[in-house]
């Protein structure tokens, strides 16, 4: 028996209601969201709980009372175009009209709006067209069996309607795929994100799993928008566009090394920049620097480290001769984008201020190698008693640790940000170690999947790693200590209480045998 969920919700100053079975899909469950509140298909729409925090708009969505209802929000719109006629309170089923009815009113109401605006009264043709439409969804909605669309009708408490097996659609090559994200994109890109969600992207606190591929991309033409980049460095919109979407496109689809996680670092270093005030404390040019550097800095990564290349004597181990091999290599692919004049967003830049950020860009990126962290770090403590932003020598250290940090800041976010990482970033190291026993290599031990475990892996990696580093950036930056310090304390307390449970199960295991 199917089961059905009632979800309540604000949108638009109205208290509605929807509910849905669980065998609709997502797609049919956005689509029914996207109607109640109004949106053109290319809006990106966001549900936010009482606590304020985003929902994952799918089957998943936890059913829920009148008095805690859910906000329904538009995030980005395009200002320009026409809101749909406010509707009167309706109750929303899983699978209604067909959208493309619904699309189809939608446009003839916006065109119908747009003569009105010009000529002062509603054509006969549009009236005639109107009148096709609620005719033909009359039609519909006195018909009990619509086989022909895979809809069916069925009485039931609630009048829900069901969506019937649909024909398996054949499976997009990457190629096609990497096409649909690049239109959908393009036809986001000039949408308005609102407020509230820009503040959020200033902060640690975002939840990257909430958006979806193009989504992403139209956040990070916001970051590099909203620092002015465009402007001081004579950006085109369309190259930026270009270059965004080449990077997207040269990230890997692996468990952790992908380009979510490259846009969760760059937004790390977009929020930090905000956090830090640093805009007021070094030059715009290496704010960019920064910025597009947590966006390169895993280019093309393979899914295997360092170690892994070198002992396998892989090609970009022998191309760079053992050092640095993939962070070589993240940024040669780059500037490899950035050499094609449609995604050169340098392209109008003096040939010092070229050569400034090249230079800026391959030390920010060579310096993710974790081979070189206590070096850096180092390095940075040194300075610190007599850190002075005006030292260039001073400075490059801070950047490099600015990008560091962002690299590695999963453990500052909430844990239901953070810890899905975790699992993400093990499956990489698994496969790797897998991979090292198939082929007789040295097995990385923090990697092999018999030795390690969730907490322990965290607790090491914590307490040697990102408490030294974090700590060492927030004696420079104060503000910093509850944006990322305390949420990095937190995490090395739960991880080590899930340990010593862990350690305490295996004893009484041991003592019963």
């Amino acid at each position: 028996m199917m089961t059905t969920k009632i979800i309540h919700f604000m949108v638009n100053g109205r208290l509605e209601h929807a509910e849905f079975g669980d065998n609709c899909s997502a797609a049919d469950i956005k689509d029914l969201f996207r109607a109640a509140a109004e949106a053109g298909p290319h809006h990106i729409l966001k549900m936010y709980n009482t606590d304020g925090s985003v929902l994952n708009i799918s089957p998943r969505l936890e059913p829920n009372s009148q008095d805690s209802y859910y906000r329904l929000e538009v995030v980005a719109s395009d200002l320009k175009s026409e809101r749909r006629p406010e509707t009167p309170h309706v109750h929303l089923n899983c699978v209604g009209l067909p959208k493309e009815l619904d699309t189809m009113e939608y446009r003839l109401r916006h065109l119908e709006n747009k003569v009105i605006e010009d000529v002062g009264k509603s054509p006969d043709i549009i009236c005639d067209l109107k009148s096709q439409v609620e005719s033909f969804k009359r039609k519909l909605e006195s018909v009990g069996h619509l086989s022909w669309m895979g809809l069916f009708k069925e009485d039931s408490d609630h009048q829900l309607s069901k969506i019937s097996m649909k024909p398996k659609t054949p499976q997009l090559s990457v190629q096609e795929e990497r096409q649909q994200v690049r239109k959908k994109f393009l036809s986001m890109s000039s949408l308005q994100v609102t407020e509230e969600v820009r503040e959020n992207l200033k902060t640690p606190i975002f939840d990257n799993w909430q958006w979806e591929e193009a989504e992403m991309l139209v956040l990070l033409q916001v970051m590099f928008t909203d620092l002015d980049f465009l402007t001081a460095f004579h950006i085109e919109l369309e190259v930026l566009q270009n270059f965004l979407f080449e990077v997207y496109c040269h990230y890997n689809n692996i468990p952790f090394h992908n380009f979510r996680h490259c846009f969760c670092v760059t937004q790390m270093m977009y929020g930090l920049i905000w956090l830090t005030d640093l805009r007021s404390k070094i030059a715009k040019i290496d704010l960019l620097i920064m910025l597009t550097s947590a966006l390169c800095h895993d280019l093309d990564h393979p899914g295997y480290n360092n170690v892994y290349q070198i002992n396998a004597q892989t090609d970009l181990a022998l191309r760079y001769n053992d050092i640095s091999p993939l962070e070589n290599h993240h940024c040669a692919v780059a500037f490899s984008i950035m050499s094609k004049p449609e995604c050169n967003i340098l392209k109008n830049l003096t040939c010092e201020q070229y050569k400034h950020i090249r230079g800026g860009m391959i030390r920010c990126i060579l310096a993710t190698d974790m081979a070189r962290h206590n070096e850096i770090l180092n390095k940075f403590k040194s300075m610190q008693p007599v850190f002075d932003f005006t030292n260039k020598d001073h400075k490059e250290v801070l950047m490099k640790i600015m990008v560091k940090v962002s690299d590695i800041s999963n453990e500052a976010r909430p844990m239901a940000v953070a810890e899905p990482w975790l699992d993400c970033l093990l499956q990489e190291f698994f496969n790797q170690s897998d991979t090292e026993k198939l082929k007789g290599l040295p097995v990385t031990p923090f990697m092999d999947r018999d030795k390690v475990s969730k907490p322990s892996s965290q607790t090491k990696f914590i307490r040697f790693v990102l408490l030294p580093l974090f700590s060492e950036l927030t004696k420079l930056f104060p503000c910093l200590e509850r944006h990322i310090l305390e949420p990095v304390r937190k995490a090395l307390e739960y991880y080590s209480d899930l340990e010593r449970a862990s350690k305490t199960e295996e004893e009484e295991g041991t003592a019963k045998a």
